[in-house]
């Protein structure tokens, strides 16, 4: 069924369709109308569901981490500031293996004060043992969302849909909306293994101390990594079901291309379309979306882009002191490979600034240089500084 929805009613109605038992809401922006939404469906009927109203973020995902231990599907959605209260929690959560799926519309985090898109939020808590998908468009949104759950409850990990905050929470677009029967199909009843019982009491989370620390984050490790396999197996199945197929990352028009671009999120189809028209003046240009960033897909984007000449990492966030974050994965990626591109990171669209068509072609002529020179000048550059803003002291 085509629907004329936002970002943010996608995020809704993928969780109305999982038949979510436990909602856990905390408005902030952009994310507060999936929280708005889901309290209608409560109240109209149309979702049995807890919902419940809490004082914080922290607490949301606190009421989370309960509600998921005594083997129920949850759900929380969150931005920015929010996201990163969550922090203390979001640990706890990997680290008892719940599986906890939670939306973030990325924003951008203070100070300055900003309520714009980047997704320096989500790449700040890319440590915290939680899978993480990004989404290009509204449709990614609904079937990432209802493939988080079933990834989630089978591996025993919290899984994390990101999305561009505005460009996609508030912008409509057509979708098409999954029908209930089809949904519960792909995605049935859910039982935890390990539920918490009242009348069989005990304790979860028992101290870590050193003798048993350790084995733990490895275990964690170990599970993230192995959840690749999940992810592509969870995508092949709803694209079977849906007709929409999805991966760890996606490759557009780079079979043969010299110089490749590589980003994540909504950014993705503008790039699209720049590769479109320099494939029509003959440049070997392509590009690969980044759908999973956590695990990170480092075997893959080696195989995808090891015969490239040059690529350009375009990301909304920076790891401050080094590069961005993707860029430094990536980078990482290519140890000890037997082949490897060139590689440069281009900074942009920080606190919602607007990537333009300019910045992509002044990214693409830099790495094409790169790639016909055999050199780079300047690894990380940022795209649509204000010159005259650049050099102010505090």
């Amino acid at each position: 069924m085509k629907k004329f929805i936002t970002g943010n009613e996608a995020a809704a109605i993928s969780a109305k369709l999982a038949r979510v038992k436990v909602i856990s809401a905390y408005p902030i922006t952009p994310q507060t109308a999936i929280v708005e939404k889901l309290s209608e469906f409560v109240a109209n009927g149309e979702l049995d569901a807890e919902y419940m109203k809490v004082e914080s973020e922290h607490s949301a995902l606190s009421a989370c981490v309960g509600a998921a231990a005594t083997g129920v599907r949850t759900f929380t959605a969150t931005s920015s500031q929010g996201l990163i209260l969550m922090s203390e929690i979001m640990f706890v959560a990997s680290g008892l293996r719940l599986p906890i799926v939670m939306t973030n519309a990325n924003r951008s985090l203070s100070a300055p004060l900003s309520i714009w898109c980047d997704q320096q939020d989500s790449v700040t808590v890319r440590d915290s043992g939680w899978i993480q998908l990004y989404c290009e468009n509204n449709q990614e949104i609904i079937d990432s969302t209802i493939q988080a759950f079933r990834i989630a409850e089978e591996t025993l990990l919290p899984v994390m849909v990101c999305f561009d905050g505005y460009i996609l929470s508030h912008t409509a677009e057509p979708v098409d909306v999954p029908k209930q029967d089809e949904v519960d199909k792909f995605l049935p009843p859910y039982k935890y293994p390990y539920s918490l019982d009242p009348e069989h009491p005990v304790t979860i989370g028992a101290v870590g101390v050193p003798e048993y620390y350790e084995e733990f984050r490895y275990m964690l490790q170990e599970s993230v990594l192995e959840s690749r396999d999940k992810i592509l197996e969870v995508g092949r199945l709803f694209g079977k079901q849906f007709g929409r197929e999805y991966g760890l990352i996606e490759c557009y028009r780079n079979d043969d291309a010299e110089v490749v671009f590589v980003t994540m999120g909504s950014l993705s189809g503008s790039i699209r379309d720049i590769v479109d028209e320099y494939r029509d003046q003959g440049e070997r240009v392509g590009f690969v979306k980044v759908r999973a960033f956590r695990p990170f897909p480092a075997k893959e984007l080696v195989e995808a882009l090891a015969h490239a000449k040059a690529v350009a990492v375009l990301e909304k966030d920076i790891s401050l002191g080094a590069t961005g974050a993707l860029f430094l994965d990536l980078s990482g990626a290519f140890t000890n490979a037997k082949r490897a591109p060139l590689l440069l990171n281009f900074i942009c669209g920080l606190g919602g600034r607007d990537v333009t068509e300019t910045q992509i072609r002044e990214a693409a002529k830099t790495a094409m240089n790169a790639a016909k020179t055999g050199e780079v000048k300047e690894v990380v550059q940022w795209l649509g500084l204000r010159e005259t803003l650049v050099g102010l002291k505090p």
